[in-house]
């Protein structure tokens, strides 16, 4: 135990070495994640749970012959027909959420799969206990029996989850492991029982800490892979699989989405006449400007050289006009002569537009932005193509 305790303090430093306080707390609840990071995280935990849902499904069943031969004959048949339930449900688990992304199924993905376990020790242990096991081979596999919450919260370990979520998942195993103790189903001595509750918490917290550094991890990854390097907006490539994701999930909920097209006006003269790193400043200055009137859960994404899209969940025309405007208010940052660095922006959105597919939405905003251009620059075009103060 105290080598766990020891493991235990080395996996806390490595989870929150070097991180910042934001860092820290976007392991603490999984809202706090970006949609492309919930959607990665999604991904990889949905195959991670048919990968160990279907290792179980194969091994459950392998263990029937050891229980047919080492206990008597009608505790070894009620616990092969619970075995092979078992294993038909995690045959079925395993078949699931294929193809799915969506952050709701891997959650109810994980539930299933801590949630199979859960009911055949429940089970199990009432079971075992009401036969007189005195064999000592017979009491190392019951036993183990008594042991199946550890593995499955060890388990934990191999999937990118919050703290929040650790407590939650390990949460209906620790009280299984009570349960069983309060009423007198415990296959340990009393004494054992409780070191052992005392060990199953300590490990509960290891592979909750373990789940985190890979969740920190994998955030990183995809935060280094998915934003442009210079003004940390998404790149173009992750941009168009966030503005389809966004566009179908508005479609499906009914709900308004707006998109601004911006173009900075001007910007091929600060890079001829100021030079490459002059023009990078200006157009940091750009992302930041418009980060700053954009909402947590909108996104900003690098389009083009000088092009970025502002897209704005659960917003509709009007609400994408009143950002706009403090856009404008705030401005955009300065050229370096010292004048106002402007741009020109076209608004769209989803409902009122009548757009039926994302790329239409996309043309849409460039169109109007490009009328804006041609129009004198520094102008917004709102949707029906009116300029927009």
């Amino acid at each position: 135990m105290r080598l766990l305790k020891e493991f235990a303090k080395k996996v806390l430093a490595v989870v929150f070495s070097g991180m910042t306080m934001a860092e820290i707390f976007d392991l603490l609840a999984p809202t706090r994640q970006s949609a492309f990071v919930q959607r990665r995280r999604s991904l990889l935990i949905l195959s991670r749970v048919r990968l160990v849902a279907a290792t179980f499904a194969v091994l459950t069943p392998l263990w029937i012959p050891v229980d047919l031969y080492i206990f008597e004959v009608t505790l070894g048949m009620y616990l092969a027909a619970l075995r092979v339930l078992a294993s038909i449900a995690f045959v079925l688990l395993t078949l699931s959420f294929r193809g799915s992304d969506n952050v709701a199924m891997a959650r109810w993905g994980l539930v299933w799969l801590l949630a199979i376990p859960t009911v055949f020790f429940l089970i199990s242990h009432p079971l075992l206990a009401q036969f007189a096991i005195t064999d000592p081979a017979q009491q190392v596999i019951a036993a183990g029996y008594a042991f199946l919450p550890f593995v499955m919260v060890a388990g934990l370990s191999v999937f990118p989850i919050t703290a929040f979520e650790g407590v939650l998942l390990a949460g209906p195993l620790l009280l299984a492991y009570i349960l069983t103790g309060l009423l007198g189903y415990q296959l340990l001595p009393f004494a054992s029982q409780l070191g052992a509750l005392w060990l199953l918490t300590l490990l509960a917290t290891v592979a909750t800490l373990s789940g985190m550094s890979q969740l920190h991890f994998m955030s990183q990854l995809v935060d280094q892979s998915s934003h442009d390097g210079l003004t940390r907006a998404y790149n173009r490539r992750v941009g168009e699989e966030m503005v389809v994701q966004q566009f179908v999930n508005a479609v499906r909920a009914g709900t308004p989405l707006a998109l601004c097209f911006v173009d900075l006006d001007n910007f091929k003269s600060i890079n001829d006449r100021y030079g490459h790193e002059e023009g990078d400043n200006a157009l940091k200055a750009a992302a930041n400007a418009l980060r700053r009137v954009l909402r947590r859960g909108d996104i900003l994404i690098r389009w083009g050289g000088e092009e970025f899209l502002a897209l704005m969940p659960h917003t509709d025309a009007e609400g994408a006009r009143i950002a706009v405007a403090r856009l404008r208010d705030a401005g955009l940052g300065l050229r370096p002569d010292g004048r106002n660095l402007t741009g020109s922006i076209g608004i769209a959105e989803r409902i009122a537009d009548g757009v039926q597919q994302w790329n239409e939405l996309v043309e849409r905003a460039d169109q109007r932005m490009y009328i804006a251009k041609q129009s004198g620059k520094n102008k917004v075009i709102g949707v029906g193509d009116r300029e927009l103060v």
